[in-house]
């Protein structure tokens, strides 16, 4: 059984498409679900959980129908919104533990239950303290764990790492690694930065004005393509020129030079262009696809290098 499956799934605002006959079949994992901010990506979680009806389509998760059965879809949902939406005037432990009441949970279970969630995302110390006196840091990981305090097969969340500075995201993405690893909890991670997707994700989900634009493992975006970069300190011009002089495909990528591998020959044609022009060499190395080439308009063709 698919993990999430849509079917022509369509939401319009008016006359701005969120959503436009998206298709999709996605397996369980740690999925990644990327775009610009306004491709569609919060609407798309929201329909999955119940909360916007589309406008024509049908969406599910694990097998359940995101119209007909919202209740069910959210007993076994964790939900991490975008936006702060914390109260502030109680501590983590009450709030956590009236999310998990909420969800169903006995009082002694719900306690229990908070407690543990807390520990795993750090706040066990500062469980006590009222919510409006944390870190930003401190509230993401408070959304977090009351996304988790039910014990859900899948967790949905909706930029995890907004407003963190770099130490803060790190930890937020191991976090949700180890939450999906460890506990083998399927997760969607929606966000615009394609290097946190790649840091923790197995899966890519790449939606564009409210459509697909890929799916597929995160392999398969970053394997290696038979493009050779040579890196130098100056004269990436005059090596490039060099290059297509004897009749390679090349072309100056700032300070690297983009070359097509179309022989192993093709080798010893850099090392000597390199030595007869002298230039200052920084290293060679065979590149690797990047998702960002997923939303370059003038991005080259993999394995193209002009």
């Amino acid at each position: 059984m698919a993990l999430i499956e849509a079917s022509g799934l369509t939401k319009h605002y008016g006359p701005v498409k969120a959503l436009e006959k998206l298709d999709l079949a996605v397996e369980p994992g740690i999925i990644g679900l990327v775009g610009a901010n306004g491709a569609g990506k919060s609407t798309l979680l929201k329909i999955l959980l119940g909360l916007v009806a589309p406008t024509s389509g049908t969406a599910s998760v694990l097998g359940m129908d995101s119209v007909r059965e919202t209740r069910a879809i959210r007993q076994i949902v964790g939900y991490m919104p975008e936006h702060d939406c914390l109260p502030p005037d109680v501590g983590a432990t009450e709030f956590v533990t009236h999310m998990a009441r909420i969800s169903g949970l006995p009082r002694s279970a719900a306690r229990e239950r908070t407690a543990e969630v807390l520990r795993h995302v750090g706040l066990y110390e500062e469980r006590y303290r009222q919510i409006g006196g944390y870190s930003t840091g401190m509230k993401q990981r408070v959304k977090l764990a009351q996304a988790l305090v039910h014990d859900p097969k899948l967790l949905l969340l909706d930029e995890p790492t907004n407003g963190l500075d770099p130490a803060g995201r790190d930890e937020m993405l191991d976090l949700i690694k180890r939450t999906g690893t460890e506990f083998g909890i399927a997760v969607v991670v929606a966000s615009h930065l394609l290097g946190e997707i790649e840091q923790v994700c197995t899966y890519l989900l790449a939606i564009d004005s409210g459509r697909l634009l890929q799916a597929a493992p995160i392999s398969h975006f970053t394997r290696r393509v038979p493009v050779l970069a040579v890196e130098v300190e100056e004269g990436a011009d005059r090596l490039a020129a060099a290059l297509v002089a004897k009749g390679a495909r090349a072309r100056q990528d700032g300070a690297r030079v983009l070359v097509a591998i179309e022989s192993d020959a093709l080798y010893d044609v850099v090392r000597d262009a390199v030595a007869d022009l002298a230039v200052p060499l920084v290293r060679i190395r065979q590149e690797r696809g990047r998702l960002e080439d997923l939303f370059r308009d003038d991005a080259a063709a993999p394995g193209s290098a002009q």
